[in-house]
This record gives C-alpha cells, sequence and structure tokens, in this order.
C-alpha cells in the first residue's frame, strides 16, 4: 500500500502542471467577479456529481440527480442516484467549510464514516465537523458558528458535534431492516473483510504529508494519483476526488468558495489513461483532467452570463411584484427546473409556476408530456 514519492516525474509534469494552474486561476477569477458567480458554483456542484459517477462506470441521469435533490422524484430512486447525491451532498458540505477542514483530522474522519479520537474529548473546535458521521448536508450558518468559535466556544460546538454524528451513526443502524444485534459490520458478500481502511487512510495522509512543500497542483494531482493506488475506501473512491480538489482550495489556486470540477476534466479522459499502470501516464492525465475541467468551466459560465443577459431583457418593464427575477435566479442554480420546484421555490402554484416558466421561454429537456423540467441551452 506504500507509495513513492522519490521518483515523480517532475520534468514531465511541469509544462501540464502549469497550464492546469493558469486554467484554474483564470476560471475562478472570473467567477469571483461574475453575476451568475454563486449560480455556476451550485450547477458545478450538480455537474461533477453526475460526471462522478461516469468516471466510477455508472449511469445516472442529470434531470433525476436535480429532481431527487429537490425531492421531486418521478421514480424510485436507484442506488447509484443515491451515490451521486451522496457525493453532491459531500461537495456542498465541503464547499461549506473552512478550506483546511475536509484534510484535517475531524474532516477525515467526518467525511469517510470513521471515528475521530478526538471527538470524545470534545475536540479542539478546529474546522467544526459539520454534524454527522459520513457524507451528509452543509449545515446553514458555518460561517457563524466559525465566527463563534474564534470567541472561545470551539470546543463546545465540537462537543455537540461529536453527540450528533454518534446519535447519526446510531439512528442510520436502526434503520438498516433485518439486521441482527450479532450480525459483523459488513456484508462479507459486499465487502473485502481483510480491507484495513483505518491504515490505507492512515497511509493516505502521510503521503498528503510528505507532499507539504509541492505546488498546490502537483500536490493535487499526487493526492489523487494516492488515493485510487492505496485504494483507500471500499465503499467511497469518489471521495479522493473532492480531497483532491480541496487541496487546490487549500492552497489557493482556487477560492473559499470553488471547489474544482475534476470529475468533468476525467470524464473526457480515456480510461486506460486514467488506470494506466504507469505512473507517469496516469499524473499527466490527472493534470490533462485538471485543465480540461478549467476550460470547460470558463465555457459554461461564459454561456450562463450570455443566457442570463437574454433573460433579464424579458424583465424589462414587468411589475416590481413579478416573481420573474426569482425565476432568472433559480434557473441560474439549477440544471433543470420542473415546475414542482419552481412552485415550492417561489410560493406560487403549479399553473403559475408552468405559466411563468413560458413567459421566460425555457426549453422543456425530457420531451415527456409529465414530469417535465425545463432549462437553458
Amino acid at each position: 500500500m506504500s507509495y513513492d514519492l522519490a521518483r515523480l516525474p517532475i520534468q514531465s509534469l511541469l509544462r501540464p502542471m502549469s497550464e492546469a494552474a493558469v486554467a484554474l486561476a483564470r476560471l475562478d477569477e472570473r467567477i469571483a467577479r461574475s453575476p451568475v458567480g454563486e449560480g455556476f458554483l451550485e450547477r458545478s456542484h450538480f455537474l461533477d456529481a453526475h460526471a462522478s459517477l461516469w468516471v466510477d462506470g455508472e449511469l445516472v441521469h442529470l434531470e433525476d440527480l436535480v429532481l431527487h435533490d429537490a425531492l421531486r422524484d418521478i421514480r424510485a430512486p436507484t442506488h447509484e442516484l443515491t451515490i451521486a447525491r451522496d457525493i453532491l451532498k459531500t461537495r456542498r458540505r465541503i464547499a461549506a467549510h473552512a478550506p483546511a477542514w475536509a484534510l484535517s483530522s475531524p474532516g477525515l474522519a467526518s467525511l469517510s464514516g470513521r471515528p475521530w479520537a478526538g471527538a470524545s474529548l470534545g475536540g479542539d473546535g478546529e474546522g467544526l465537523p459539520g454534524g454527522e458521521v459520513g457524507v451528509g448536508d452543509a449545515r446553514a450558518g458555518v460561517g457563524e458558528l466559525e465566527d463563534e468559535a474564534e470567541d472561545g466556544l470551539g470546543d463546545a460546538f465540537a462537543a455537540i458535534d461529536a453527540v450528533l454524528a454518534r446519535s447519526g451513526v446510531a439512528i442510520e443502524e436502526a434503520k438498516k431492516p433485518g439486521r441482527a444485534r450479532n450480525a459483523p459490520d459488513k456484508d462479507p458478500f459486499v465487502y473485502d473483510l481483510d480491507w484495513d481502511e483505518d491504515e490505507r487512510l492512515e497511509e493516505w495522509q502521510a503521503v498528503l504529508g510528505r507532499t507539504q512543500d509541492l505546488p498546490p497542483v502537483l500536490r493535487a494531482i499526487v493526492a489523487l494519483d494516492a488515493w485510487n493506488e492505496i485504494a483507500v475506501l471500499q465503499h467511497a473512491p469518489w471521495l479522493g476526488r473532492l480531497l483532491a480538489a480541496s487541496v487546490l482550495r487549500e492552497g489557493g489556486v482556487t477560492t473559499v468558495g470553488h471547489l474544482a470540477a475534476i470529475n468533468l476534466g476525467l470524464k473526457a479522459i480515456p480510461v486506460d489513461r486514467r488506470r494506466h499502470r504507469d505512473r507517469e501516464t496516469r499524473l499527466l492525465a490527472i493534470s490533462a483532467a485538471l485543465t480540461i475541467a478549467a476550460e470547460a468551466g470558463l465555457k459554461e459560465h461564459d454561456r450562463l452570463v450570455l443566457a442570463r443577459q437574454m433573460m433579464m431583457r424579458k424583465l424589462e418593464g414587468r411589475r416590481t411584484s413579478s416573481r420573474l427575477p426569482e425565476l432568472v435566479e433559480l434557473v441560474m442554480a439549477r440544471p433543470l427546473i420542473s415546475a414542482g420546484m419552481v412552485a415550492k421555490t417561489l410560493e406560487v402554484t403549479p399553473q403559475g409556476a408552468r405559466r411563468i416558466v413560458q413567459e421566460l421561454g425555457l426549453r422543456e429537456m425530457t420531451g415527456r408530456g409529465r414530469f417535465r423540467a425545463w432549462g437553458i441551452m
């Protein structure tokens, strides 16, 4: 499980690494000054979660993920859709915390669903684990809690988080149907019982620690390759890609709210390059994926800006009480919207929701007569 850092192909990586850093910096700067910046970041969560399933060889329809997240499912959610929503929630959770939280000991323990030794002692308040062990929702008001933690309440909030985490684990275990009290923690038909995830996670953390002095982009590339090679978690291989994005965020390549959509870039890389036996080929593939993800983000951002300008023209001369401006913001923040989502967000009837969607001139994306969804091209 050891990962050798002594023979990294630095010379081969210098140019691709620099190109990735420049592209990511350009995207981050454009988002920071954009009127659609917040909407772009929210949409990127959906797009990256959707692409993550693709990278792992699974397929989930983007419209199903959007509707499932809004609790507007049109069919029973599949196992793959549940995983996609876990990825979506984890991205939001990481983005809502401080940049260093995901890579800290409490953050890694919380995200990977493992107990943290400091939780039983009340913790030191670092990072604010965020409520439940494992993948979960990013809580609103994290910024306020962090401000209060600076005033000396960090220990109290860390202790509360630890209690909530243990309670969450107990509740989830109690919800599992037909589980005997003396049953093993993991099903041997699903998991390799000899797979020591704690040891593998410690090995990956050691690799991350040894890369502390490397440039952030190179450190993210190595961290992702090491995660894949060590194969840390059986149930969540996708977490390593989010942690690599967190490395970029912690290193200042991307700003606090911007979690790079690495999966969008990896989706464009052939699988035989991503999983090649030669490490140099894999590292070059990851660096190329970062550049592709940033360039795709720039194109998506420009597309959203143009779409917003066209929709804002339709608002000229409208009453001040019109709900169309709120609908524009909702469209900017979601790849797709349904009549139910519009009705709930804008507090109108479903009939009224369909009417104002038509007024805005959105395109119907599903081709269905029922359970339709609209978006911008």
